[in-house]
């Protein structure tokens, strides 16, 4: 059991180091785009012509409303589907991150720590709390007024 759960630590650390040389990392989606211009004359108001294009937008939803902005071919194009990638990348990264972290707490033995935690009959776990000064209980119970110290004059 002991390797078995260094295997997953070594494993997360593994992914959390992969993590961190992400990079940059946009959400959301490029969706290619073919219009017709709206003009008679045009070659795109031909039947069978997919129109004007390609034409990439960046979809974005934020607070429940779509975005889209447009980017042309080149540079730009390439670097945002850079980061898009490197998004898509993150949340598997994440996604294998969480289940090995869930393997982990169910074979990491469980110890009462040093401060007295302690199931109790419905399986809850209580802290048992050490003994107060009496100084911190008498000033908790004598008022619920606050108390502001002045300094000497």
């Amino acid at each position: 059991m002991a390797a078995d759960l260094e295997q997953l630590e070594a494993e997360r650390r593994r992914l959390y180091g992969e993590l961190s040389r992400l990079g940059d990392l946009r959400r959301g989606s490029i969706a290619v785009n073919f219009r017709r211009c709206g003009k008679e004359n045009c070659a795109c108001a031909r039947p069978n012509h997919r129109g004007h294009g390609p034409q990439y937008l960046l979809m974005t939803k934020s607070r429940g409303h779509t975005r889209a902005r447009t980017f042309r071919p080149g540079p730009a194009l390439e670097k945002l589907e850079g980061e898009i990638a490197n998004h898509r990348r993150f949340r598997e990264l994440v996604e294998q991150i969480v289940a090995i972290s869930d393997a982990i707490c169910e074979l990491r033995p469980s110890e009462v720590p040093a401060g007295g935690a302690r199931p109790s009959s419905s399986g809850a776990v209580r802290i048992a709390r050490p003994p107060e000064a009496p100084r911190a209980a008498a000033r908790r119970s004598s008022t619920a007024a606050v108390r502001i110290a002045r300094p000497a004059s």
